[in-house]
This record gives structure tokens, sequence and C-alpha cells, in this order.
């Protein structure tokens, strides 16, 4: 057995303005996740990634800090296919049940941002579809490179109504984390908060998601 993980999205620390700039987020006050895991299940990955989350009536909160000794991206637009280079990745979607759909964000060392809906009523990608066509309404994202330290950071902004536009909030959610780390001399590295136990890869299992509970 490999249960799914589950964790309490934590509101916001005191003092948090959504409309703020990046840097200003207290982020150090938000809990951090467990290592993440190599999407296969057979332990941590080797070059980590710090994920933070946390929430307020506005938004949902992501912050990812990736250590890379081998930083780079070559892609520049919107919705060009990033998960070909290095990424960081949530896949999101409401209630407790094993999503048919759910959003795809995903932000590159370079700020590319590329969200998608994804429909994947089967589980196994038989009837996937993804389209990119489709904007998260409002969504605000960002990324640093500080290559002589050999690290990288991402941050978004998912304001609720792009993806829950009713009240009350969903109070349980259905999630992963990913990263892609590509170093250009060596193998790439593919992991997970909540592993997808595919070899080679597959990021696409919404079976694998964890749970996540507005705390």
């Amino acid at each position: 057995m490999n249960p799914t993980p589950k964790s309490i999205i934590p509101p916001a620390p005191a003092g948090w303005d959504s409309n703020a700039v990046w840097d200003a987020w207290p982020w150090q006050a938000v809990p951090t996740f467990p290592p993440l895991q190599l999407a296969n299940g057979s332990g941590p990955a080797q070059q980590q990634t710090a994920v933070r989350i946390c929430y307020d009536a506005h938004a949902l909160y992501v912050r990812f800090d990736c250590a890379d000794r081998d930083i780079w991206g070559n892609f520049t637009r919107r919705d060009d296919p990033i998960y070909d280079e290095e990424v960081v990745e949530v896949f999101l979607a409401s209630g407790s049940e094993i999503p048919a759909e759910y959003a795809e964000i995903e932000v590159s060392p370079n700020g590319v941002l590329f969200d998608a809906w994804v429909q994947n009523p089967s589980g196994d990608r038989a009837q996937m579809v993804v389209e990119t066509a489709w904007n998260w309404p409002a969504i605000r994202w960002h990324a640093q490179r500080i290559d002589e330290e050999n690290r990288w950071w991402a941050a978004l902004v998912l304001p609720w109504a792009g993806i829950a536009p009713s009240a009350p909030l969903p109070g349980v959610w259905r999630a992963n984390f990913y990263r892609i780390e590509r170093p250009r001399a060596a193998a790439p590295e593919f992991s997970c908060w909540s592993p997808t136990l595919t070899d080679p890869a597959d990021f696409h299992k919404p079976g694998r998601f964890g749970t996540l509970r507005i705390g």
C-alpha cells in the first residue's frame, strides 16, 4: 500500500496582503511540505524542492524553492511546452473525489507560465484532453533565478474564483505538486508531493492526487 498524502492548507500569516509585491510576503512563516519524492516512489529527489501553500478569502498562494545545479530554459511564450524543459507544477481540483477534470499550472525558471484545463475521465490518458486555450482568470505568477547560489523559486496566486466561482469555498481539494528537473549533462528527475508510482514518470494520474483541506 502507498496511500496518497493529506495536508491542511493553513491560512495566510498575519499581515499577508494579497496585493503585495512578491518579496513582501512572509513565506518563512508558512509550513513546508515534506521533501518531494521521485515519481516512481523509490525515494526522495536529489535536487529538492520546498513547497509552501497558504490561503485567504481571495486566493491560494503557492511557492516552490528549487535547488538546481543547472538552471535553464528556452521557451518564452505563455503555454509553450515548458514541461519539456524545467518546471514546477500544480494540478488542482475541488472536491474530495478522484477528479475527472483539473487545472494544470506550470512555471519555468524564466517565469514562463503554462495553464490549461485537463479532462481526464479515465485517469490514464486514454481520453485525456488538454485545453491550453483556458486561462486561470486573474492568475499571477513570478519566478526568480539565483544562478550563483544554484537555486530558483517560483510563486503563484491562484484566485479561488478561477476554479470555484460559487460560494462557499469548497473545504476539500485534490492536488499534486511536481518538479521536472532536467540537468543538461545528466538524467532528468521527476518528483512529486504524492508519487504517481509510474516509470517512466507520468504526472497525469488523478487517482494519486493528495487531499488538501482548508485550515
